[in-house]
C-alpha cells in the first residue's frame, strides 16, 4: 500500500511510512469475515478467491487537515491510496499416512462436508428521518440465519468529509433501542440512557459482555478496548445479544426490526448501521467442487 501526500509520516499498524508515504501491514483474515474465525478444519481440493471491493473515493478512509494559510479558504491536500501488492498467506497441512488413507476413503464416497460458521452481514440506513422515534425494518431472515448478535451504530454527517473520522460513532442522544425478531424483542428492559448526563451504564455493560458471550468464555477479568469515556463520546455502539431465543421462531421466517428513540430529533444527515452476526451452514463436495448454501 502507498499513501501519497505532501511528505506526511503516516503510522499504520505500528509502522511508519517512508519518505514517499509507502507502508505495509498484516491483517489476519479472521478480522474481515467470520468464516476464517470459526471454521478451523482443513479444506481439500478447494479453489480459494479473495474479492476486494473498494469505494470510489478514499475520503472515508483517511482524515485530512486544512493546509490553507491563516484567514484563507479551507483547502485540503490531494490524497490517493494505492494498493500496490497483496500477498495471501495460508498454512498448508500435510497428513500422516494413516489419516491420509482415512480421508481418501471418506472422499471416495462422494459425501458433502457441512461447514458451519457465523456470518457477518452489514446493513445501512443511509438517511435516518429527523424524528424522535424511528422504526427500521432491516431484513427478513430465514429460519437458519436468525441473528445471534446485532451491533448498531449511528454516524452524523461523516460521509465523504475530508476532516471527519469514519471510525467514530455518535450516540445521537439515543434513550432506548430495541431489536424485534417477529414478536420477540431484545433486550427485555429499556436502556433509559442519557448520554449528555453520562448515564449509559447498561449500554456500556452490553458492550463489555459481548466478548464473553460471543466466544462463550467465562472470565472475571474484563478489559474492553474502549473506556467508558471513549465509548460515550466517540465510539457508541449498541450491542444486542439475541443468542437466547424462543424455539417457536423456528416455524416461520423472521422479520428483523429495530426501534429506537432519542431525546430530541435525530440530527440531519445521520446514517444508521447494523451488523448482524448469524449462524450459517454451507455444504461442500470436495470431489466435484460444488458449494451450496443450506437454508
Amino acid at each position: 500500500m502507498s499513501y501519497q501526500n505532501a511528505g506526511w509520516q503516516v503510522k499504520n499498524d505500528g509502522s511508519v511510512a517512508d519518505s514517499e508515504g509507502r507502508f505495509d501491514l498484516c491483517i489476519p483474515l479472521k478480522f474481515l469475515f467470520g468464516f476464517a474465525e470459526d471454521y478451523n478444519k482443513i479444506l481439500v481440493n478447494a479453489r480459494h478467491e479473495l474479492i476486494l471491493r473498494r469505494s470510489n473515493t478514499d475520503l472515508n478512509a483517511v482524515i485530512q487537515t486544512n493546509i490553507a494559510e491563516p484567514n484563507a479558504a479551507t483547502r485540503y491536500e490531494d490524497i490517493k491510496i494505492t494498493i500496490s501488492r497483496i500477498e495471501w498467506l495460508m498454512p498448508y497441512v500435510t497428513l500422516s499416512d494413516a489419516y491420509k488413507i482415512r480421508l481418501l476413503n471418506y472422499l471416495q464416497k462422494g459425501r458433502s462436508i457441512a461447514m458451519s460458521f457465523r456470518g457477518w452481514e452489514l446493513h445501512e440506513w443511509p438517511l435516518v428521518p429527523s424524528t424522535r422515534k424511528n422504526n427500521w425494518l432491516v431484513k427478513t431472515s430465514n429460519q437458519l440465519e436468525k441473528p445471534r448478535f446485532m451491533i448498531i451504530g449511528f454516524q452524523t454527517d461523516k460521509k465523504k468529509k475530508e476532516d471527519a473520522d469514519s471510525s467514530y460513532f455518535d450516540h445521537c442522544k439515543i434513550n432506548n433501542l430495541r431489536v424485534y425478531l417477529n414478536s420477540q424483542y431484545y433486550p427485555y428492559n429499556n436502556f433509559n440512557a442519557d448520554f449528555p448526563k453520562n448515564q449509559f451504564s447498561v449500554v456500556f455493560e452490553n458492550y463489555i459482555n459481548f466478548y464473553s458471550s460471543f466466544y462463550n468464555v467465562k472470565s472475571e477479568i474484563r478489559m474492553p478496548i474502549l473506556t467508558k469515556t471513549d465509548f460515550g463520546k466517540s465510539v457508541t455502539l449498541f450491542v444486542i445479544d439475541c443468542s437466547k431465543q424462543n424455539e417457536s421462531l423456528k416455524n416461520a421466517p423472521v422479520d428483523v426490526r429495530i426501534e429506537f428513540e432519542s431525546e430530541y430529533n435525530i440530527p440531519e444527515n445521520t446514517a444508521a448501521y447494523c451488523l448482524i452476526i448469524h449462524d450459517r451452514i454451507i455444504e461442500y463436495n470436495p470431489m466435484v467442487g460444488d458449494v451450496k448454501k443450506v437454508i
